[in-house]
């Protein structure tokens, strides 16, 4: 059979650029400490920041709603999948977050791409930063809306080009970017678009659960209805469960209700998953000690770090990443990790821009200090035997 499309020679190309992705397979929970492919390891790559994703009382919540309402939600929201549960979930979200209504999605991008295609149309225009996540990118053309990107939080350079456009607009960021672990400037973002009559989306997926007492970043800077309209965040990271939803006014919800696809035509996410992000919400306000936990966790690694003279890039989110820039080094540094039992993932292009390559660690509320020390020391070996080769 031919090869119309050189599947063969893409997949090389991309091999010899040491930018091929594998899969890792785990046989065990999520955790600090992991089983992966056969090996015990000492896990500094998930999202799961709260280290919520194999509490017990998540785990008794889903079963308890299995037993109710099985295991499939059997339809789509609109058809006969929305459940009392999913109800109950998506009211306890907008009260999390302080909007008067939420809305489930399936996935994170499911909903960043349904939103922004539903909300936009030909002719209008959406602004992205540069290094937004490819959900957002995708939503922006998939909406057929002009796509302008701006550079890295560059606010001024965004008011530049607010002033210059006459159209419907919307402004769209992550709250924490997703491999750089830094925050966008919301503030004066939000009083940019509020100046230029333009709305703001916030993609909160690394700050739901971590900023704002586990609120999430509207919560950490007070940000108004007004101030952002959109917000997105997910239950699959810090909250430890599955899914996502998007929070806003009335009519917002109503309308994605009615015009938003992903939304629409995709399954709905099983009861029991929602059962147990409720479960999850209620031990953001009981377990406080967690989110201070991770806090604490952040200060002492960037501590270790600058202690060890570690070049880690400038965050105060859980994300830790640390440049490398060449990929096939980047590769290197994380199979010698690996091969010591640590387990920290190398990013690389196309996820990141090229010659950029990382290593994106990643803190969790069950993290030991002295875990944080080994993967360090660890890393100071394995940098410095790279470097000489």
């Amino acid at each position: 059979m031919s090869d119309p499309f050189q599947l063969g020679d893409r997949l090389r190309q991309r091999r010899e650029q040491h930018l091929y992705r594998r899969r890792r397979a785990l046989h065990s929970a999520q955790g600090t400490h992991i089983q992966c492919d056969g090996k015990p390891l000492l896990n500094f790559c998930s999202n799961d920041y709260l280290s919520l994703a194999n509490h017990p009382r998540l785990i008794s919540a889903a079963k308890k709603a299995v037993n109710t309402f099985g295991v499939g939600s059997g339809a789509s929201h609109l058809v006969i999948g929305h459940s009392c549960l999913h109800q109950q979930l998506e009211e306890r979200l907008a009260d999390w977050v302080g909007r008067p209504r939420a809305l489930l999605f399936s996935t994170g991008y499911m909903a960043n791409m349904g939103v922004i295609s539903a909300l936009l149309k030909r002719g209008d225009t959406v602004f992205q930063d540069k290094v937004n996540h490819a959900s957002l990118l995708d939503g922006a053309q998939l909406s057929r809306a002009r796509l302008v990107r701006y550079p890295h939080c560059d606010t001024e350079h965004l008011q530049r080009l607010l002033s210059a456009t006459d159209t419907p607009s919307l402004v769209v960021t992550d709250s924490i970017f997703s491999m750089d672990g830094d925050v966008a400037p919301l503030m004066d973002m939000a009083r940019t678009c509020q100046n230029e009559n333009a709305w703001l989306m916030v993609d909160d997926a690394h700050g739901l659960g971590v900023l704002g007492r586990g609120k999430g970043v509207l919560a950490e800077y007070n940000l108004s209805q007004s101030d952002v309209p959109v917000y997105m965040a997910t239950l699959g990271k810090a909250l430890g469960s599955y899914g996502a939803f998007v929070a806003g006014s009335d009519d917002l919800i109503e309308f994605l209700i009615q015009f938003s696809r992903s939304y629409i035509y995709t399954t709905a996410i099983p009861p029991a998953i929602a059962a147990a992000s409720l479960e999850s919400l209620s031990l953001l306000e009981t377990e406080t000690w967690r989110i201070d936990r991770l806090h604490s966790l952040i200060d002492y690694f960037r501590r270790a770090a600058a202690a060890r003279q570690l070049p880690i890039l400038s965050s105060q989110s859980a994300i830790q990443p640390f440049k490398i820039g060449d990929s096939e080094r980047a590769v290197q540094i994380s199979e010698k990790l690996q091969a010591c039992g640590i387990l920290v993932g190398a990013i690389r292009p196309p996820t990141v821009p090229v010659n950029t390559a990382r290593l994106r660690i990643t803190l969790q509320a069950d993290h030991q200090e002295i875990e944080i020390d080994q993967l360090l020391d660890t890393l100071v070996s394995v940098f410095h035997q790279t470097d000489q080769q």
